[in-house]
């Protein structure tokens, strides 16, 4: 994954890996992987270890799914890694997401553990709705991270110039399901 220069800035943004339906009474924060999402889970962890993935920051949704995607990361990328819970990445709109971005600037890399539409609207946001649209046709799959490089820092009010370095889905050759 290494290129001849080296980015300003490195976004990884990585949904949370598939997810069951909320049983009866259970809140949408609490919903948990399934079989399918702690298998996903573990798939991306071992493929960014793999490519060499080592973010200075993950900031983490605090829903359940989203934390249980995170612990295979924590574990294969190494738990000297700072992982933060934001309540924000659940509960906020793909603007959070952008401030969070922009708030990390400073950092070399940042990895986003969160939730659809949010990190699709954001990737779409940083490369465009035709790029978008070429590289995900059907949506930005559960598990699925993309690593994302900045030719400047990201910075508020200053347009974004990114472009998509890598995509790593969990199943070599399956896009996912949304």
């Amino acid at each position: 994954m290494q290129d001849s220069v080296a980015p300003a800035f490195r976004l990884f943004l990585l949904r949370h890996a598939r997810s069951g339906w909320a049983l009866p009474g259970q809140r949408d924060f609490d919903r948990t992987l399934d079989d399918t999402g702690f298998a996903e889970a573990e798939l991306i962890a071992q493929s960014a270890a793999d490519h060499g993935i080592r973010p200075d920051l993950i900031l983490c949704s605090t829903a359940v799914r989203c934390r249980q995607t995170a612990e295979p990361l924590y574990r294969t990328l190494g738990e000297d890694i700072d992982l933060q819970y934001i309540d924000a990445l659940y509960t906020g709109s793909m603007n959070v997401y952008a401030e969070l971005l922009d708030a990390n600037s400073s950092l070399a890399s940042l990895m986003l553990i969160g939730h659809n539409p949010m990190i699709e609207e954001l990737f779409r946001r940083l490369l465009g709705d035709a790029a978008a649209d070429r590289i995900l046709a059907d949506g930005y799959p559960p598990a699925a991270l993309a690593v994302i490089d900045f030719s400047a820092p990201p910075s508020a009010g200053a347009r974004w110039l990114a472009r998509l370095s890598t995509l790593l889905l969990p199943v070599p050759g399956e896009p996912g399901r949304s």
